[in-house]
């Protein structure tokens, strides 16, 4: 398994509240738009991990969503790229 690098994302969320990644803001600094969601999928076996395939600069990557659920039942959770 890759390690873990975990990053702040930019994201919207449509009038469905489908959450909309819009780029990735890396530990050094630097920022990266995606330039187009292509695809997005449950990830694991938990159902508490998703994963986003983006375009970034023209190359697919892949960006997951790694979610926990508070106490209230709201959905919080964490972005990370495998390095």
């Amino acid at each position: 398994m890759s390690d873990r690098l975990y990053v702040k994302v930019t994201s919207d969320f449509d009038s469905t509240g489908y959450m909309q990644p819009r780029a990735i803001l890396w530990p050094d600094g630097r920022l990266f738009n995606i330039d187009e969601v292509r695809a997005f999928r449950p990830a694991g076996d938990s159902h508490l991990l998703d994963c986003y395939t983006v375009i970034i600069h023209g190359q697919e990557r892949h960006l997951f969503f790694e979610r926990s659920v508070d106490r209230l039942g709201a959905r919080l959770g964490r972005w990370y790229v495998e390095a």
